[in-house]
């Protein structure tokens, strides 16, 4: 990792070059479909998402500026890497589209305690999601191995070996719910053949470029879900 300090003014800008179209995004799949604005699910998780995402990108522009650099990256170099999140894009615009459909014709009935639920989960999976970028200061949105790179085995990596994916895949599979739609559980539900696909080509990736990562799998077995895989 690189000693040097990313200029502050240049990862504000592309904090918000992503944060902004990406939340106006959510909102035109959401919104369009619904033919109104008058859907309280939705704004209850726009507002939880972004009340959780500012804060946490605040605490990597003062405490780890090298980690949001890294977050900023987009581009896969694997081609099969491309692909997953290739897919993973379709899946996320089908499951931001389908909840607006839901809310308009009336398709799903999903009680407000279940609702209010899934937007605790929700909640909590990007808890989740920060405790593991506290923890492991290497984690991009790319999948590569940095020099001087260490396997990191402490907080939620002593439980599982992706607990990235793990907040990730919970969050997908949460949304749908949060926002009154069962329909919507359909492509949420894809996203978990991805990430297991995801999981495996990169653990190949570390298991040849990272030292200590095999013997970091013979004590960590599960990968995604303890218990499970």
């Amino acid at each position: 990792m690189s000693d040097s300090q990313p200029p502050k003014g240049r990862l504000i800008s592309g904090v918000l070059l992503r944060l902004i179209p990406g939340i106006g995004s959510i909102m035109a799949l959401l919104f369009l479909p619904a033919g109104t604005f008058d859907y309280w699910q939705a704004w209850v998780l726009l507002g939880i998402l972004v009340m959780l995402m500012l804060p946490l990108a605040y605490y990597l522009l003062k405490r780890n500026p090298q980690m949001l650099a890294r977050r900023l990256k987009m581009t896969e170099r694997a081609k099969s890497q491309r692909w997953i999140i290739s897919l993973f894009a379709i899946i996320l615009m089908a499951e931001f589209l389908l909840p607006g459909f839901d809310r308009r014709w009336g398709w799903s009935k999903i009680p407000t305690g279940i609702v209010v639920a899934a937007d605790l989960l929700a909640a909590a999976a990007y808890y989740l999601y920060f405790l593991v970028i506290r923890e492991n200061s290497y984690a991009s949105r790319v999948i590569e191995v940095e020099q001087g790179q260490k396997v990191i085995s402490s907080g939620p990596y002593a439980v599982i070996r992706h607990p990235m994916y793990t907040s990730m895949m919970l969050m997908f599979l949460v949304i749908p719910i949060a926002l009154g739609s069962l329909w919507a559980l359909i492509p949420a539900v894809l996203c978990v053949p991805l990430y297991v696909a995801r999981i495996l080509d990169e653990e190949k990736m570390l298991v040849r470029d990272l030292p200590g990562y095999t013997e970091y799998t013979q004590n960590v077995k599960y990968r995604l879900i303890p218990g499970i895989w």
